[in-house]
This record gives structure tokens, sequence and C-alpha cells, in this order.
């Protein structure tokens, strides 16, 4: 463990709220003691009211934040008198404790407070800090993990059996901690599920995590169940379509289209091609609260229907025994473990993906070091069931609100840097896709650093280029749904007479040649898509209008124009729609600087505003316009729709 105070950073702090907020993030930053939205931090506050009277407050971490982005916003300042009341309560239903915090909230815009509010507020220390640190948790998951706990702290922390978190759980922890603690207690372990650690200041408390975190660490080095070990590890083999046909069964098995993320990396072959993986792995999470987000275990190998049947098993067999009538979530895993392609990882949304990813890394480092250690013991499946089941998270996901139209979704886009095909992209992302962008421009890679986009340089010309970048698309996100056809080139004017052959040639390759090559290439993946495959080919006015001095490039559009309209007769039966736009005169684009503009309009004997909108419609035409209608032809709008020709030029009189 590494303490990352610095006398310098602290001193900037104005408040002790802003010292809460400042260790808070000191543990958010470290990955090996919170996850994602995990643990809690809370201080505890006089304050005047509006009468001019004292007032103890409890600010603790509200629902939605992440520890290691928090703000002062981030805290939920409760009243600490009336919690501490109701730990004294025999009783309390959950959903009825959610609403006494809310109601006893000092401001309306705060998040909503932490199930464990009520426990914070009856230890009695100033600044209490709570995290499910790998290290501990790899103690306490196993047979005799509360004797090895006792050995590792002696009487630095009281132990608290397993409990559900929520009122049940504050109360026995209310009821414990005076009855265990002694001079020398600084902490609580509650096993199965985390740690907590206490001070008079930000600083002592934080620093008190790190030294009992650190502990267990040594006593894990100290037992020789530290390094995890990752020799032998067979290559792996991961079949692109393979891969595409089990995020369908996936998707199938969850009702909506869901990202698929595969990680063949060392690490993750090691877990999934060790022998004892199938006794390891299904015994449950390393803490009941990764298991919203990674489901009670992975699915080993390919076969969503055996996992989905095992899965509904599980909770026939529970869900009679529960203290209220449950629906059941879908059936789909969320981690599949493979010793060929290592792991996978789920989601809605590829955020999601990577966020199951994240924490089963952490889940698998923890049951392999706490199988060295005597033998990885999770908690019993009623358990699991519980939190799984819990009122309060299926509320949560009540609450959670129409997802976007294209949530779990996957487009690829051509031309993608700049342009129509920048604009593309971000119309798929603004509707909820994952976007792989493609374009010769290497600044692709960089146009977005975010978990939804994958940015690659690929010469389309190339057919070994087209098929690697497919390879890494499927990698990333688990498949291809929607294509969108942008790349192209416009060649210099020239009359047929002048047109040389290597120009021509040129034009062609990138504008016909290469979108069958992509066409052909992504046709097996189309095929594969949870809510069918769609196309959209940018092409142009020049298709059913052409001008002169533009042959090579006009007859390359109405080549590309011609496969389309092939590949809707081939395709429909595979339920796939492919639809065309036709756009004209879209200058946003970087070929149009305002010295060719106002050199064109010049041309025309027009200014540059009366030469952009020169149309029927008198209105300028730009990049995304042409994207959100794109994008809505890949939505349902047009599911019913294939081989259209649509303009998106404000009215041509040739055209017309």
């Amino acid at each position: 463990m590494q303490n990352l105070w610095d006398d310098k950073d602290a001193a900037q702090c104005r408040n002790v709220l802003e010292l809460r907020v400042y260790t808070s993030r000191l543990l958010g930053r470290d990955r090996t003691l919170v996850l994602h939205g995990g643990g809690n931090t809370s201080v505890k506050l006089k304050q005047k009211n509006l009468f001019g009277e004292d007032e103890d407050v409890l600010y603790i971490k509200g629902s939605g934040w992440d520890l290691e982005t928090i703000e002062a916003a981030g805290f939920a300042p409760v009243q600490l008198d009336y919690l501490q009341r109701l730990a004294g309560l025999d009783a309390l239903p959950d959903t009825q404790m959610v609403n006494q915090l809310a109601t006893h909230m000092l401001q309306a815009t705060a998040p909503a407070p932490s199930v464990e509010t009520i426990l914070h507020a009856s230890l009695p220390y100033k600044f209490v800090d709570h995290t499910h640190a790998d290290a501990v948790l790899a103690v306490t998951n196993t047979a005799d993990g509360e004797r090895r706990i006792r050995e590792i702290y002696g009487d630095s922390v009281v132990v608290i059996p397993y409990v559900m978190p929520g009122f049940d759980l504050a109360r026995l922890c209310a009821q414990e901690y005076p009855r265990q603690a002694g001079v020398h207690t600084v902490g609580m372990v509650l096993m199965n599920h985390g740690i907590f650690s206490f001070g008079a200041t930000a600083r002592e408390s934080y620093e008190r995590m790190i030294d009992l975190v650190g502990r267990a660490e040594d006593y894990l080095k100290r037992q020789a169940a530290w390094d995890v070990p990752q020799q032998g590890i067979r290559a792996a083999r991961v079949d692109m379509l393979r891969q595409a046909q089990l995020r369908r069964s996936l998707s199938a098995a969850a009702g909506a289209p869901m990202i698929m993320a595969t990680h063949a990396d060392d690490e993750a072959l090691a877990f999934a091609q060790r022998s004892d993986v199938g006794t390891l792995s299904q015994q449950g999470p390393i803490t009941p609260d990764h298991i919203i987000r990674t489901k009670r275990v992975p699915m080993l190998g390919n076969d969503v229907d055996a996992y989905a049947r095992a899965y509904r098993a599980y909770f026939d067999a529970h869900a009679p025994h529960a203290k209220e009538p449950k629906a059941m979530l879908d059936p789909a895993p969320r981690m599949v473990l493979d010793p060929e392609f290592g792991l996978t990882a789920a989601g809605k949304s590829a955020k999601d993906a990577a966020i199951v990813a994240e924490l089963y890394r952490h889940s698998m480092q923890v049951m392999q070091r706490a199988q060295a250690l005597g033998g990885y013991q999770a908690l019993p499946q009623r358990e699991l069931f519980e939190v799984e089941y819990w009122d309060l998270e299926q509320a949560k996901l009540r609450k959670g609100g129409k997802p976007p139209p294209f949530a779990g979704e996957i487009a690829l886009i051509t031309g993608a840097a700049s342009g129509i095909g920048k604009a593309c992209v971000d119309a798929l992302l603004a509707r909820g896709a994952a976007v792989i962008g493609l374009d010769i421009n290497p600044a692709v890679e960089t146009i977005y650093r975010r978990q939804e986009f994958l940015g690659l340089r690929c010469d389309l010309t190339d057919e070994g280029a087209i098929q690697s970048a497919l390879e890494r698309a499927v990698i990333a996100y688990g498949g291809v749904d929607m294509l969108v056809l942008n790349a192209g080139i416009f060649a210099a004017s020239r009359k047929i007479f002048e047109l040389p052959t290597e120009e021509w040639r040129r034009v062609m390759a990138i504008n016909l040649d290469a979108n069958l090559f992509l066409l052909r290439a992504c046709h097996p993946l189309l095929k594969l898509a949870p809510k069918g495959g769609r196309v959209v080919v940018i092409g142009s006015k020049n298709v059913p209008a052409p001008g002169p001095g533009a042959a090579a490039y006009s007859a390359s559009k109405a080549a590309l124009n011609q496969l389309a309209r092939v590949a809707a007769l081939e395709w429909g039966a595979d339920g796939i729609r492919i639809n065309s736009l036709h756009p004209n005169a879209v200058f946003d684009t970087g070929i149009w600087t305002e010295e060719v503009l106002a050199q064109r309009a010049k041309h025309y004997g027009l200014s540059v505003e009366e030469y952009k909108t020169n149309n029927v419609l008198k209105t300028e035409v730009r990049s995304r316009d042409v994207a959100e209608l794109a994008a809505e032809m890949c939505g349902p709008l047009f599911a019913k729709t294939t081989a259209a020709q649509v303009p998106v030029d404000g009215g041509n009189e040739r055209v017309i």
C-alpha cells in the first residue's frame, strides 16, 4: 500500500469538508481499494441552522458519485442525531430507510445518501472510510477467513460477520462495535464485504486505512499467496465470427443488443486456462457489491442457452424464499471465460463492458490469492441472490429511464476523421452506439478519448488492412451492426480527354473498389447484428445529375450506387437493409477552405453566401445534416426501407 498523502496538496483545502474530499480522492485513485462507485466516506460536522443553533450533521458520499472524482457537492448532509436514533430501532425495511434518509437531508439538491449512512452515523469517530480492499477480500473469502483476520489485526479491528448492506448491517455494527472495541481499535472488517478505518482527522483515518490494508498485503506475501502465476500460457486464438456469434446469442438472452469486449492478454488467459477455473469461478463474486454488474458467476465456454437455463434454475430455487416477489433479471452472462480467448465482458454500453472487465480482473486476483491462501470460498448462493434481487437495486433499474436508441449497438464509419464522416461519428455516438472510425488520416485515432469510440488508421484499398480493422473492431465491441460508407475522393476537375488513366484508377480504387472490399468483409458480421444489419452509402448528387469535368468521380459514385442496389437485393434475406444518401454542396469539410469557396463563388458570379445556398430551398447543407439523416436511416423510422436513394441537397433543379 502506498500512502498518497501530500502536505502541500492538503494545505490547499480550505475547510474540513474539502479535506474529506481530498482523502476520498486519494482512496479512489487506488483501484485495489475501490472500483467504480464502490466504497464510501463520511465526516461529522457541527454547523449552524437557520435559527442560529448548532446542529450535528453527517456528510456522506452520495449515490452515483465515484470516490476518485468526488467533489463537495457529492456528499449528502443528513441530520446526525436522527440517524443515531434510527440505529436503535429493532427493524426498518430498506425502502423505508431510504425514505427516512431522504427526508432528513439538509439540502434538497444533494445526492441520495449511501445505504450505509446509518452505519457511518453509529461509529463514534469524526472521519470514517470504507473500502473493498482486494487484499482484505482475499483473506476473508477463505474457509477460515475470520481466524486469519484476527491473526492479522488482533484488537486493532472489530470483526463483523457478513450481513447484506442496509439497516440490518447498520444495527449489527451499532451493537457489536462497543462490545468488541478497545483502546487499540482503529478499524472494522466486514467479512466478505470490506474494511473500515476511523480517525479524528482526515489524515488519520486515511493513513489508518493504508496501514490496515498494507498489513493484509504483507500477510498474503508471508503466506506465499500474493504473486499470481502466469507461466505456461497457451497463445490466444480469437475467431472473429465466433465472437460475433457469441455476442448475438448473448444479446438474444439479454433481450437487447450488448457490447462485448474480448480480453486475450496473459492475465486473462492464465486465469481462463487454470485447471480449476470451473471450481474457482463458479462459486460467486469476491464481494456482493460486484454482483449487480458482473452477475453471480461468469459463463464458461460459449453455450449461452445452457447458462440461461442455469440462471433461471438459480432464480427459481431462491425466489420462493424471498421476502417479496421478484422479477427475474435477464439471464445473459456479463462475463465469459474461455481458454481460447481469455475473457469477454458484456454490457449495455462500451463503458459498462469496461467496468465489468475491470471488476472481474480484480476478482481474478482475489480469487487466486484466496485459493493459494487456503481455498477460495464465496458467500452462499442465498446471500448472493438477496443482493442481486435487492429491492433497492431493482428500484434503481426501474428508474434507469429509456436507453438511447442505439444502446448496445456498433457502427463502423469510413472517412471518420473529418467532414461528413466525423459528423456521422458524432450522430451515432449521441444515439448511444459504440463507433469504430476508419480513415487513412492518423488523426482518426485521437479525435475522441472515450470507451465508445475506436479510431483506426486504415487504407481501405488494402483488403488485408480492412480484415485487420474488423478483427480489432470485434475484439473491442463484439461485431458490426451498422456500416456507413463515407470515405471517398474528388479528383481535380478534368475533361475526359485530359483524364489520366492512373487518376481514373485511383478514384475507382477508393470510391468503388474499397467499398466492395468492405461490404464483402462486413457481410458475415452484419448478418449477426441483433437488430439486423444496416448500411448507409454516402453517394452524391452526381449519381442522378453528373457534371462536366467529374467523369471519374461521377462514374465511381454511380457504380457504387448500383453496387448498393444489388447488395440490397442479395442481402434482404439476411435482414440487412441498404440505403443511400446523395448530398451536394456540403462546404464545411476540409477541402472547402475560405479561399476555395471565394474562388468558386466568383466563378459563378455569386457571393460566398449565395454560392453556399444555391439550391431550391436557398438553405445551406452541412455535414451534420447529412450525418443526422444517415443515423436515422439506421433507426426504426427506416426499418422497412431498403434500396432507397434520398437527396440531401436543398433541392437541385437538375435532379428534380
